[in-house]
């Protein structure tokens, strides 16, 4: 881990549009994107600015969301139209990552969650419901 230690994720890239995959210097995609996008860890794909899959990538982000963004038969090929991307050095963490931002926000994931939820107990929950309706009343 070395400079990074105790940081789980050390750099972000944010609402970069997919349009990034495109772009070429010469028969090349630009080496720059690929350089920043190098390592692993987890990303967000967005339908405009709506999140619309989270996924991880254990080798490599850039190679993860390039099949996103270029192979037509890939299952999210035609729903999104900017990433966001979050570099996780070391591997132990992604899926924890991964686990909060599918937690944390809708999408149209089928991943499985991996951390266990805690639920509202129902008790509370109908306690809160009741005051709601008092203080409607008043």
């Amino acid at each position: 881990m070395g400079a990074h230690k105790g940081k789980v994720v050390t750099r972000f890239a944010k609402m970069w549009p997919r349009d990034v995959f495109n772009i070429r210097n010469g028969k090349r995609l630009l080496v720059e994107i690929q350089e920043r996008l190098s390592e692993t860890g987890v990303y967000i794909l967005y339908r405009d600015d709506h999140p619309y899959y989270v996924g991880k990538a254990t080798n490599c982000l850039y190679d993860r969301i390039w099949a996103h963004a270029n192979r037509p038969k890939d299952r999210y090929y035609n729903f999104w139209n900017f990433f966001s991307a979050f570099v996780i050095p070391d591997k132990r963490h992604i899926d924890e990552v991964e686990g909060i931002l599918i937690a944390s926000m809708p999408t149209d994931n089928s991943s499985v969650l991996r951390i266990k939820k805690i639920y509202l107990p129902v008790k509370i929950a109908s306690f809160i419901r009741s005051q709601r309706i008092i203080q409607l009343e008043k």
